[in-house]
């Protein structure tokens, strides 16, 4: 009975210790891992900083095309995509058939304000925005309070957590930017056609438009 009693005190004693080291321990054993040999270099420390993955997709040529309702739209003058790659550069590829962006403040149109004159599609070259819908907006894209008549589709585009209104050539489908409204800039109609310069190519005088008409 006894020996039975024993290991019946040793093993409930076994089973309740809790290890609770006093503050004089703990101490001792932080001093020792601050001293311990893992050397770590700022070079190091830099590398293990993570990237911002939206801005680095938002101005890289990593965009890819919408797949909502305006992916099974048809356009007068679509094209495949050989047949796009023929007759555009690739950046203009990326920004008018993969929806790309160019970085702000960049572009040949960001600070162009002739006073007449249209700027048509880079692609197709159908009129799209007359110089005077342009205006100077700060936003270091080409900006325009209003398009042509016809000339501009507009769809939703949920890209990077967002709803926003995407911008296309009615003609054929080549990705122009966004249009944001309520910005309150003192233009007619309160809007801004966001719109990447690479998708534009300007015409001296009205000629395209009257041809539209």
């Amino acid at each position: 009975m006894r020996t039975q009693r024993f290991f019946s005190t040793a093993l409930h004693t076994f089973t309740s210790f809790r290890y609770r080291p006093t503050p004089l321990i703990a101490k001792s054993a932080f001093h020792h891992l601050r001293k311990a040999s893992f050397p770590i270099s700022k070079s190091t420390t830099l590398k293990a900083i993570p990237g911002i993955p939206f801005l680095s997709s938002f101005f890289t040529s990593s965009a890819k095309p919408e797949t909502d309702d305006n992916s099974n739209m048809s356009y007068p003058g679509e094209r495949s995509a050989e047949e796009w790659r023929a007759v555009l550069s690739p950046e203009q590829f990326r920004i008018l058939r993969e929806k790309g962006t160019e970085r702000p403040g960049t572009g040949e149109y960001d600070s162009h304000y002739p006073s007449e004159g249209v700027y048509n599609c880079a692609g197709c070259d159908a009129p799209l925005y007359r110089a005077t819908h342009k205006f100077k907006s700060g936003c270091g894209w080409p900006a325009y309070f209003d398009s042509i008549p016809g000339a501009v589709t507009r769809h939703t585009d949920s890209t990077f957590g967002m709803q926003r209104t995407e911008i296309v050539c009615s003609n054929c489908g080549g990705h122009l930017g966004h249009v944001f409204k309520g910005e309150g800039f003192p233009t007619p109609t309160d809007e801004r056609h966001c719109v990447n310069s690479v998708s534009l190519k300007f015409q001296e005088g009205d000629e395209g438009v009257k041809a539209k008409a």
